[in-house]
């Protein structure tokens, strides 16, 4: 569970050239979005310490996760909502989920693609 807490630990939305990130555009909003980022990583891990963590649970943690962002989304650039995403992809890497389930592809760009169900409809 450590890596939770190096996760919370680390300085967010600041400048990482790893990511090709200048930075939050209004540096006013960093403590409320990281605020948001980190219970997201609380999510995460009372779900991995509940007995048998499914792939839909932490799922659903993305995207409760994702919803408490509604408020300031309108102020966000195409950059913050990325480095949003970007996180959550380290969280996903923390617990090795194979996908968010659409939930990133809906918050980025209001759509997700399909679930394969394997037959045509």
């Amino acid at each position: 569970m450590t890596k939770f807490e190096e996760f919370k630990k680390k300085e967010k939305f600041v400048e990482e050239s790893t990511f090709f990130y200048p930075g939050i555009t209004n540096p006013n909003m960093r403590p409320a979005l990281t605020e948001k980022i980190n219970k997201a990583a609380d999510d995460f891990r009372a779900v991995a310490e509940g007995k048998n963590p499914t792939d839909k649970e932490y799922q659903n943690k993305i995207e409760v996760g994702l919803v408490r962002f509604s408020d300031v989304y309108m102020n966000l650039d195409t950059e913050d909502r990325e480095r949003i995403c970007t996180y959550f992809e380290e969280l996903i890497d923390i617990v090795g989920l194979e996908s968010s389930g659409g939930h990133l592809m809906k918050f980025m760009y209001g759509f997700s693609l399909p679930e394969s169900s394997g037959s045509e409809e």
